[in-house]
């Protein structure tokens, strides 16, 4: 199986629109270093959130995304990731226990339980790190990997588990589809920065069971809707938070924008598996972007996917979010990549075009993280621009062959450029 190389759409990177909208995103994002170590909240207008609030998904993704900058050759990125490595070595690291805190502020801990979720981001931005040349990101990679095999992985269920108490005694009973797709996103990466094929096989078993075993059970009418949240048998809980359905982490029902996303780590699981990848990847790939394009995209009188269906495609939270059609346009492109079927193309031109009409703030900068049913600027998930991860990439990955993962497919996309 060959490389797929990078999909340029017509219309749009002709003119340098999405070169110059990473630039606009990167340079927003920027601000969101935290003098005392780690990326903040930006809210709308971009300032940080006060008392020097840092999560450690976000310091990880801003990590990763500084990285993929860097890549690109994007100025003053590399003191970025810098800035990035020693948060997450220093305030959000928990030298006692181990793993990292979830959240901390200038003087304190005030989140101390180890996620995985939070964790998969410790490792993608370390990966991204090291493949971007900051040779100092290998030692912290490695603890987040001895971290993952040791309290995470669970190699008896070929799966990964939800998180821990600080002291890492206490299990949370909750499995979920989100952190494990997410490990499936930051096993690639590691296994694209160190060589290492262990990760690769673990990101295909966890996706096997997720998208082969149950999504692919549970299709009906030809319909695919991804259950994302399991007891700790991994036994699906389809009705779990059905009283807190716009939760943003953990919402009720099927998520349309993680059913795009997976369609798109398929083909970067596949891509990376090379000539051993299954056949099943591609096409559960197309199917579940076809099932969410159809549940979610202008179903209800106004473009824009919704956030959230029933388990018989009824919408049930309208806003839409900014990830969402991000993912879209991303799983568009490598689905175009991949294929070469022009239908893919017509949505991602598509997608663009909304994006540019409603989704891009061009008063504040950034992208409008939600916006409700009529394509307004809304605050019922999202109140502020929490990171720059989904939309980068979007801009990204049209420029980029479909490789394991971003960092690697950048990485050797500007050596070849450097070498005509």
């Amino acid at each position: 199986m060959m490389p797929e190389q990078p999909f340029v759409p017509a219309g749009v990177v002709e003119d340098g629109w999405l070169a110059a909208e990473t630039v606009r995103l990167l340079d927003f994002a920027a601000g969101s270093r935290d003098p005392h170590g780690g990326f903040g909240r930006q809210d709308r207008q971009g300032e940080l959130a006060p008392g020097g609030r840092v999560q450690l998904w976000v310091t990880g993704r801003m990590t990763h995304v500084f990285a993929l900058g860097e890549l690109l050759g994007h100025p003053g990125c590399g003191e970025l990731v810098e800035h990035g490595l020693a948060g997450l070595r220093g305030r959000l690291a928990d030298v006692r226990f181990g793993g990292w805190y979830a959240e901390v502020d200038v003087s304190r801990v005030l989140d101390d339980r180890k996620l995985f979720y939070q964790h998969c981001f410790v490792l993608l931005g370390a990966a991204s790190a090291f493949v971007a040349g900051h040779t100092d990101a290998a030692d912290l990679l490695a603890e987040a990997c001895e971290i993952t095999e040791r309290w995470f992985w669970d190699g008896a269920a070929a799966m990964v588990r939800e998180s821990w108490n600080r002291e890492f005694t206490e299990p949370e009973p909750y499995r979920g589809a989100n952190a494990a797709m997410h490990g499936v996103e930051a096993f690639l990466a590691v296994a694209d920065a160190t060589g290492e094929t262990v990760w690769r096989e673990r990101a295909l078993l966890m996706t096997a069971f997720l998208i082969d075993g149950v999504a692919r059970r549970g299709v009906k009418d030809g319909h695919w809707r991804i259950v994302e949240h399991f007891d700790p048998g991994w036994s699906p809980l389809p009705d779990y938070h059905r009283e807190r359905p716009a939760d943003p982490f953990r919402p009720y029902g099927a998520t349309v924008g993680h059913t795009l996303e997976w369609s798109r780590l398929c083909l970067h699981l596949r891509a990376a598996l090379g000539a051993s990848a299954p056949d099943w990847l591609l096409e559960h790939s197309r199917a579940l972007f076809a099932s969410a394009v159809t549940d979610g995209w202008a179903v209800d009188g106004a473009d824009g996917f919704v956030y959230t269906t029933d388990w018989d495609g009824t919408p049930v939270v309208h806003e839409r979010m900014h990830w969402v059609v991000a993912e879209a346009i991303a799983a568009a492109t490598v689905l175009a990549a991949v294929t070469g079927d022009e239908c893919y193309v017509r949505w991602q031109r598509m997608w663009w075009d909304y994006v540019r009409r409603h989704v891009v703030d061009t008063v504040h900068g950034s992208w409008h993280h939600e916006l409700d049913c009529y394509n307004r600027p809304s605050a019922t998930v999202w109140a502020d621009k929490a990171d720059a991860y989904h939309a980068v990439q979007a801009t990204l990955i049209s420029r980029l062959p479909v490789r394991g993962s971003l960092a690697v497919a950048l990485r050797e996309t500007m050596r070849g450029a450097g070498s005509t």
